[in-house]
């Protein structure tokens, strides 16, 4: 927690893009923290930022942000057409129990890796698929 809340930290104070925006807002799972809460605050106090946090009873990861974080892939482009009613892979998908920051859904449907040189979770989609063969 500490190495990425410094990388964050670092993100924050280096960037010029978010520090010419006065007004920052962090919500939800992230922003229930105290303790980032605070460190937050203070970074954005030290570069001029405020900070609004929603109260903590109301910073939970909940389905609107899984929702919210469809659209935003959606709008991107970054979704599969509808399986074909005929195909006979037409009741998978791609679900997503963990989702790391930063990556990209670029192509579709992932394709399973080995859990130690990735470091990631695979989809469940693909550790059924696996299951099967």
């Amino acid at each position: 927690m500490l190495i990425n809340f410094k990388i964050f930290t670092f993100y924050i104070s280096s960037s010029s893009v978010l520090l010419t925006q006065l007004l920052k807002v962090v919500s939800g799972g992230v922003a229930s923290n105290q303790y980032v809460r605070t460190h937050l605050n203070q970074i954005a106090e030290k570069n001029g930022l405020q900070l609004v946090c929603p109260p903590p009873r109301l910073c939970t990861d909940n389905g609107v942000m899984i929702a919210w974080t469809g659209i935003e892939h959606f709008i991107a482009g970054r979704f599969d057409d509808p399986p074909a009613v005929d195909e006979p892979d037409d009741l998978q998908y791609d679900l997503r129990p963990r989702w790391p920051l930063g990556e990209e859904y670029s192509d579709g449907r992932c394709v399973a890796r080995s859990m130690k040189t990735a470091r990631v979770h695979p989809s469940l989609a693909s550790m059924i698929q696996g299951s099967v063969h």
